[in-house]
């Protein structure tokens, strides 16, 4: 029998380190092109762009029961905490939940509070006060701070959570997302309470090109962009400081999406379907079919090139402004707003 040397034994460890370092330099190659995609030189907005964020290694869709935490939702309960409690908020979120199917009528809950915190909750762990508001849109809350040892979220049934983008070319119906996204839903509430968006606009529009078809649907062999079929813009109201909204559960990019880049306050509404940016924007909303036409619209207006960190982009040559408000409910007439969450 033939003894193998040291060297030989040694040979397949230098090769798995050699594929090793290969895998990291084109993770690092593909995560430089996608970060400048969104991220334009020189643009008067830059100091305000970041690139998403790649998904680490199994982050999934369907984690969409998220709540935020030192945080305290008042209003009448439905369910008592002292006599209902649970292992997780996930739970607590997925009893609240069960009562607005939107099946039987309207949500008999759509706000849980929970107390997870051992060390602060005491013998009141596992509490899960269920509640519901009178104005979902402007919930009754204790102001955050960590003295409040309670987490807190919404739940938006059927035609409930929709508000309104205005623009010069109709007003752009939004289905928000709180349980995916509740830092984010937290954030254009408050922007609500402001009663204007001074500041807040479309730049950027880009066509399908040829590879998306009139659906959003990817068409087969074709370049993933540029262009890319999306507006983009901004939702930041002037005179207002803007605090950094974390990375929430990010779902597919879908025809109608609306996402945040980076932390905010960019954000963009997709034409396409984007299964290649899977797990990489945080999903807050989604706009209602019906109102496409109108992301359509303002995609097909004038524009210029322009160049951002060697990526080529069509930015408008007129911004388009923005104003966020509550829509009436005879606006909402007919509309099936249970907008699926992907």
């Amino acid at each position: 029998m033939v003894r193998r040397q040291q060297n030989d034994l040694e040979t397949p460890r230098f090769t798995s380190l050699i594929l090793f370092f290969l895998a990291l330099i084109s993770f690092a190659v593909v995560y430089t092109f996608l970060s400048f995609i969104f991220r334009p030189n020189g643009h008067p907005l830059d100091a305000k762009f970041e690139s998403f964020t790649v998904a680490e290694e199994g982050d999934q869709i369907g984690q969409c029961c998220q709540g935020i935490e030192n945080l305290e939702f008042w209003g009448g309960a439905v369910k008592w905490g002292s006599d209902f409690k649970f292992n997780s908020s996930r739970m607590c979120c997925e009893a609240c939940k069960s009562m607005c199917t939107g099946n039987d009528g309207p949500c008999l809950c759509d706000t849980w509070v929970f107390c997870g915190n051992n060390k602060s909750c005491g013998s009141r762990f596992g509490e899960c006060w269920l509640k519901k508001q009178k104005d979902v849109l402007a919930p009754d809350r204790q102001d955050a701070g960590q003295k409040v040892m309670w987490t807190s979220g919404l739940i938006f049934g059927k035609g409930q959570g929709i508000v309104g983008l205005e623009t010069e070319y109709g007003t752009l119906h939004i289905k928000l997302f709180p349980e995916c996204a509740p830092h984010s839903v937290a954030y254009i509430l408050e922007l609500l309470t402001l009663h204007h968006c001074a500041g807040c606009q479309f730049h950027r529009a880009e066509s399908r090109g040829q590879s998306w078809d009139i659906e959003g649907n990817h068409i087969k062999n074709a370049p993933y962009g540029p262009p890319f079929g999306l507006i983009q813009g901004t939702l930041e109201a002037l005179g207002t400081a803007f605090k950094k909204i974390p990375r929430e559960v990010c779902p597919s990019i879908r025809r109608g999406s609306v996402a945040w880049i980076g932390s905010g306050p960019e954000f963009f509404i997709s034409l396409s379907n984007h299964e290649e940016w899977k797990n990489s924007y945080t999903v807050f909303g989604s706009v209602l079919p019906e109102n496409m036409e109108i992301v359509e619209k303002i995609a097909q207006l004038p524009t210029k090139s322009d160049v951002w960190n060697n990526i080529n982009v069509t930015v408008l040559k007129k911004p388009v402004p923005l104003r966020l408000r509550r829509l009436k409910k005879s606006s909402l007439g007919g509309v099936d707003a249970n907008v699926k969450q992907e």
